[in-house]
């Protein structure tokens, strides 16, 4: 299984003398294509970080970002934001919906914002989300006539919709009731294991991190577990062991 995303001896480092703050302590980590990876950790132990930087949002102080093959770590503004745009998918705690769009508009927007119009293959894929998420009679509404739930289900669609490389959610489901959480988690689940979608997710939640492949724990800005698919009890256990030793 190849990677989708890898960082080498990554650092992050906010601030200096008293005030310096290490995010992240040289992590070397990588992200497998196809499957549903979490990362995991207490506030504060680097895991934004490391996803913002995964993603192009921010750059590291040291170590070097790949985004499949391409070398992402000195590449400039411009450059990162059409990677982005053309290569990751985000699904957001907040939906970052566009108010004035309706449904479907918001699930084109990436195709808008790279100035072309879906091929045919990607419209017969838009239809085929659009169905699996139960948004086609939803298609001509605002996102404010819809339930959180199915804001963040248009979230996922737009995410999903250019097939991107990998996915970030950061906290999907950090505004919603437990059982529409559930519902979202056992959707991004099914990307990752029918349409072999790679999605990375940061979460302090174990039971969100149940429907993960693989789950990543960090702690201070270093990555001390890697492990694979674990119930929400096991998830709890580890967690409140790593506080514990803290």
């Amino acid at each position: 299984m190849g990677l989708v995303a890898r960082v080498q001896n990554l650092t992050k480092t906010y601030g200096s003398g008293d005030n310096r703050v290490d995010a992240l302590r040289d992590v070397t980590i990588g992200i497998r294509r196809g499957q549903f990876t979490a990362i995991m950790g207490p506030s504060g132990s680097g895991k934004s970080t490391l996803m913002h930087i995964m993603a192009g949002l921010d750059s590291p102080t040291g170590g070097r970002v790949w985004l499949g093959d391409t070398d992402i770590t000195g590449l400039g503004d411009s450059q990162l934001t059409l990677l982005r745009r053309r290569r990751v998918g985000f699904v957001f705690q907040s939906f970052n919906l566009v108010p004035t769009l309706d449904i479907a508009g918001n699930v084109h927007l990436p195709f808008e914002l790279d100035g072309r119009k879906p091929s045919s293959q990607e419209r017969e894929w838009i239809d085929t989300l659009v169905d699996s998420l139960g948004l086609r009679g939803r298609l001509t509404h605002r996102p404010h006539e819809l339930s959180g739930g199915q804001q963040q289900r248009v979230a996922i669609a737009r995410a999903l919709a250019t097939r991107p490389d990998l996915v970030f959610a950061d906290e999907p489901t950090g505004n919603l009731d437990s059982r529409t959480g559930r519902e979202v988690l056992s959707l991004l689940a099914a990307a990752s294991a029918q349409y072999g979608q790679s999605i990375a997710m940061v979460t302090h939640d174990p039971i969100a991190a149940s429907y993960a492949d693989r789950i990543l724990f960090l702690a201070d800005g270093r990555v001390v577990e890697d492990r694979e698919r674990s119930t929400a009890e096991e998830i709890s256990r580890y967690m409140l062991a790593m506080e514990a030793a803290a």
